[in-house]
């Protein structure tokens, strides 16, 4: 070589530039887990179910038809053609992005405070972001539909808009006018991702879900997992949920095997009706502990307001200041590092996000753990 390497000098400036998503595991990985809002209860499927091994050999279902078959029975939607299966839900974000941003020329548009990973593929795919902030007064977390609209028509180039309902970390369902009114913007130039992660968490009364949307709005795509009500976290399947031209799109430039076989079997058993009654049987205890932990949490001194309207499988809690009279960023961060360094309780700080000041994120865990989680709270509450 005729002169020194340099990576700086090959590597694009906006992958030089990027900040990651920081996962809840970098900082703390032991201990009572109340941080990441996996389901506490655990997985849907039975201990030591077993799993064929014979086929390993052979690459993957491309099109994995029997998951999305129980799929199209489980979610209402009239054929396999409106379901796209990925690698998690931030395969889907990436694949989103990529399919309708052009890189250095297209735009989302975010409403933090929100799930963090539509900023990082952004940034990965140097696509820009616009911000138009969320309602948080009071604790509403409710789409500013003006303020999008306006956005959108100074944008032209705004190509998807992700909002998050349930949200993370804000724990609340987004309006379903205020979401059909995006998606009818004369100005929306671009597809809305809904994305529904903790969707299974709200009342089924409440007729949570948009997924059936994509039946009358070519524009929508909402996305779903495995990963939280029923537990399956560690097997990485995301749901995508669409028109079947998007669908196709999407089947179009995913890698050609990209849900693997293990997880094939996994999800196929976990879409049983007999794991997907199981499914909804935990989510309403994990509800009813939801309930009990709200009721302990606030008689704790040093403990403010639950923010947001709970309509997920976690709560957003304010730290207050020694003097209990307001918010505390620093205590909050404080408090959630004595939990997980000398009490084994880990939980999310989430004070520096806005709308969120001094707040902790806490997933709902089993009656034990909760009962941990409270005694030692009130420990680290203590002022010395």
């Amino acid at each position: 070589m005729s002169k020194a390497f340099s990576l700086e000098a090959i590597v694009r400036p906006n992958i030089l530039a990027l900040k990651p998503y920081r996962c809840a595991r970098d900082d703390y990985s032991s201990g009572i887990l109340l941080d990441a809002n996996e389901n506490s209860f655990g997985s849907v499927l039975e201990v030591g179910e077993p799993r064929s091994s014979q086929d390993l050999h052979r690459y993957p279902d491309p099109n994995q038809v029997p998951i999305k078959e129980r799929l199209v029975s489980f979610r209402g939607l009239p054929s396999i053609d409106y379901f796209f299966l990925g690698v998690g839900s931030d395969e889907i974000i990436d694949l989103v992005i990529r399919i309708f941003c052009v890189p250095g020329k297209d735009k989302i548009l975010i409403t933090p405070p929100t799930y963090g990973m539509y900023s990082v593929c952004a940034n990965i795919n140097d696509v820009s972001i616009v911000k138009v902030n969320l309602d948080v007064e009071d604790g509403r977390f409710q789409l500013k539909t003006d303020e999008i609209s306006k956005a959108l028509s100074e944008n032209p180039s705004i190509k998807i808009i992700f909002l998050c309902s349930p949200g993370n970390p804000t724990g609340t369902a987004l309006s379903h006018n205020d979401i059909k009114a995006i998606l009818e913007d004369p100005n929306l130039n671009g597809v809305v991702v809904v994305d529904e992660a903790y969707i299974d968490f709200m009342d089924e009364g409440r007729n949570a879900s948009v997924a059936k949307w994509a039946e009358r709005y070519p524009n929508i795509i909402v996305m779903q997992t495995l990963s939280k009500s029923f537990g399956l976290a560690g097997v990485r399947l995301g749901i995508g949920i669409s028109n079947p031209e998007i669908i196709q799109l999407m089947n179009n430039t995913k890698a050609p095997y990209n849900v693997n076989s293990l997880t094939s079997s996994i999800a196929l058993d976990a879409l049983s009706p007999k794991n997907i009654e199981k499914m909804r049987s935990t989510t309403q205890q994990i509800q009813v502990e939801k309930t009990k932990l709200m009721s302990s949490i606030v008689r704790l001194r040093g403990i403010g307001k639950i923010i947001g309207a709970n309509d997920a499988n976690f709560i957003l809690v304010q730290i207050l200041d020694e003097t209990c009279e307001k918010p505390d960023r620093e205590r909050a961060q404080s408090v959630y590092k004595k939990l997980a360094e000398y009490h084994g309780v880990v939980v999310r700080y989430r004070g520096s996000e806005f709308g969120c000041e001094g707040c902790l994120r806490i997933t709902v865990g089993t009656p034990q753990e909760n009962d941990t989680l409270i005694e030692k709270l009130g420990v680290a509450l203590e002022i010395k």
